[in-house]
């Protein structure tokens, strides 16, 4: 059902968002929402990537890429553990059913960067820079995404599990499809977001510096809202009923 978007909080411009009032990134106790288990990386100590484009079906296992210039490159289908990726750059880079686990990703910077049906497992990504990045159909558990900003980020259909954004701007995120348990949003800013058809279980919002739904409002059961953003989605909640509001 398309509706029209609503806008809880003031619009914010740059790659981090305020830090809204009270926000510590746990869910409080009692609040009848779990929290979002956060992934906790610890690298271990990790040998220079020795350069060379990636491989199809590659195994990368306790490597750094720093300032690698990865665009345009072939990777689907690879492995990398115990990475870190730092001021990397991603442009369209062919990431297809790639597998990331016990990684960070750092200043990672990139547009129509593909990385759908791939798996992320305990990772952390670090102020990113990405526009038209495709994880359709991917897998993220314990993954936490802070700062930076991401534009037309594609989750349609994906699972996302102990997910938690912080302190990050999303720009039309699309989560079509998708189904989120115990994902958080932290001072962060979400610009017209796109829940048609997900599937919602433990997804708390309340802490959003921004929250803009342009669809799929009628799918926020299994959402916390917090009693200003509930005023604020009366209206477009009274629209996806068909109830008119007059004076």
């Amino acid at each position: 059902m398309q509706v029209r978007r609503f806008v809880s909080g003031g619009v914010q411009d740059g790659g981090m968002a305020r830090r809204a009032a009270g926000g510590t990134g746990v869910s409080g106790a009692g609040a009848g929402v779990k929290g979002a288990r956060r992934p906790e990386v610890r690298l271990p100590p990790l040998e220079p990537h020795g350069g060379g484009e990636l491989e199809p079906d590659g195994d990368y296992d306790g490597l750094e890429f720093r300032d690698a210039d990865l665009a345009g490159q072939d990777g689907a289908g690879a492995r990398f553990m115990d990475c870190a990726l730092t001021s990397c750059a991603l442009d369209e880079t062919r990431l297809r059913h790639v597998r990331v686990l016990d990684s960070v990703l750092t200043d990672i910077r990139g547009v129509g960067t593909d990385l759908a049906e791939a798996a992320l497992r305990d990772v952390e990504i670090l102020d990113p820079r990405l526009g038209g990045v495709q994880l359709h159909g991917a897998v993220l558990e314990r993954v936490l995404i802070r700062g930076g900003k991401i534009d037309y980020l594609n989750l349609r259909t994906a699972r996302l599990r102990d997910v938690v954004f912080e302190g990050c701007v999303l720009v039309e995120p699309d989560f079509g499809g998708a189904r989120l348990e115990r994902v958080e949003f932290v001072d962060c800013v979400l610009r017209e977001a796109d829940f048609n058809a997900a599937t919602l279980t433990d997804v708390d919002l309340r802490r959003a510096a921004t929250l803009e739904i342009a669809r799929g409002v009628d799918r926020l059961a299994g959402a916390v809202i917090s009693t200003a953003q509930l005023v604020d989605l009366a209206p477009v909640f009274a629209g996806a009923l068909g109830i008119r509001v007059e004076e």
